[in-house]
């Protein structure tokens, strides 16, 4: 077991009507805020109309439009600038979690004088940052609960996950019920990114029963629950633990005392939504069985049998590497039962720029220190057998 130095000082209000306690939540941080938030669907369930109501005694600036895959160029910087303008005391994030990682590099970008993207890149290390309080919409990132978030720069096709322990949410409100208008798109691809959270904690060298269990329970409530929230939008326990379950997912809790893995599928994912803007959980399902696959070996075999019996059940007397390809076969045959396109011309993307990204990636995510290591070439097999 390794050692860890841990802890989460984001305070987690969870359930139906958690927004009433947002005055109270908000009282601590000034009377500036910056209200960021994306596409306008917070203004569709009525959430955007309630926050006025409850922060009017705010004085309250806006950034909307933040995309998914959150853009250095316009919003980063817009918002760093709003900040400044503004004076602004505190975030609000409401939205997904694209809104909450971009927010999170405002907030930095905010105490900082240099060029913000000195942060995000780690030339330079943030000494503060501005506090943020979240309302989250959709079951997917977990950037409610952890300090990090990715944020994209289109004209280098640089996707860069961030970290940084000054950008822990102050507080995150969770209700459920915010997320019952999410699209059977999202809500199969939040799934997909909170699972791949967990199997990039899961697939490395050193763990422990404990954090075994926690994981292999984790995957085993996302596919129950997202199956039920896909056949009922508003299953509220469903949905409910469909959120909570995300919102472990990259607070590290699942990993304590762990070696690192790497995170390999998410190196790999980045490249594919910075260079063709694709849907992140979609991306992850695709690559996640081929890398499996292109891993498999004598040395990762008996971490694919307890996945296979454990997480689908599989009868272990089989043969053990029997066991790892229908643990494999399992996994794509989930995400694609949930609505997935399991191939990357499906979304969009053709052989053109494979060997392109596979240098990017090879150059940029430090595969090579992964839980299986990856060379360039290695790379270029995943993401071409993904085709």
């Amino acid at each position: 077991m390794q050692n860890f130095d841990y802890m989460t000082p984001t305070r987690l209000i969870f359930g139906k009507d958690a927004i009433k306690k947002l005055p109270e939540v908000m009282a601590n941080f000034g009377k500036k805020v910056l209200l960021t938030y994306g596409g306008g669907s917070i203004k569709k369930i009525g959430l955007y109309d309630k926050v006025k109501e409850l922060l009017s005694d705010k004085e309250i600036i806006e950034l909307p439009g933040i995309q998914p895959n959150p853009k250095y160029d316009p919003s980063v910087l817009d918002g760093v600038r709003l900040c400044k303008e503004h004076d602004i005391d505190v975030i609000l994030a409401v939205g997904g979690g694209s809104v909450l990682d971009c927010s999170k590099a405002i907030a930095a970008g905010a105490e900082y004088d240099g060029d913000p993207w000195d942060l995000i890149s780690y030339k330079v290390k943030a000494q503060a940052a501005l506090p943020i309080v979240d309302i989250l919409t959709l079951a997917a990132t977990g950037s409610e609960y952890d300090c990090g978030g990715v944020i994209s720069r289109t004209e280098t096709n640089d996707k860069i996950g961030y970290m940084d322990e000054h950008l822990y949410p102050a507080v995150s409100l969770l209700d459920p019920t915010y997320t019952f208008t999410v699209s059977k798109k999202q809500t199969a691809a939040g799934c997909a990114d909170a699972m791949n959270h967990i199997m990039e904690q899961y697939f490395c060298e050193d763990t422990t029963l404990l954090n075994d269990g926690f994981c292999e329970a984790g995957l085993k409530s996302l596919m129950v629950n997202a199956r039920k929230c896909l056949d009922d939008p508003e299953d509220y326990t469903a949905r409910a633990e469909m959120m909570f379950a995300c919102t472990l997912g990259c607070n590290g809790i699942y990993a304590l005392g762990n070696s690192p893995s790497g995170w390999p599928c998410h190196g790999i994912e980045h490249a594919l939504s910075a260079y063709y803007d694709i849907t992140h959980g979609e991306g992850l399902a695709i690559i996640t069985p081929r890398w499996m696959k292109h891993i498999l070996s004598e040395k990762t075999v008996d971490r694919f049998v307890k996945y296979g019996v454990n997480v689908f059940g599989i009868d272990s007397s089989l043969d053990r590497f029997e066991i790892a390809e229908k643990a494999i076969q399992a996994t794509y045959d989930f995400f694609g039962s949930i609505g997935i396109p399991m191939h990357l011309k499906d979304v969009g993307i053709d052989e053109s720029r494979i060997g392109e990204m596979a240098h990017h990636i090879a150059v940029n995510e430090g595969l090579e220190n992964a839980y299986a290591p990856l060379t360039e070439s290695d790379i270029a097999d995943i993401l071409t057998a993904s085709l």
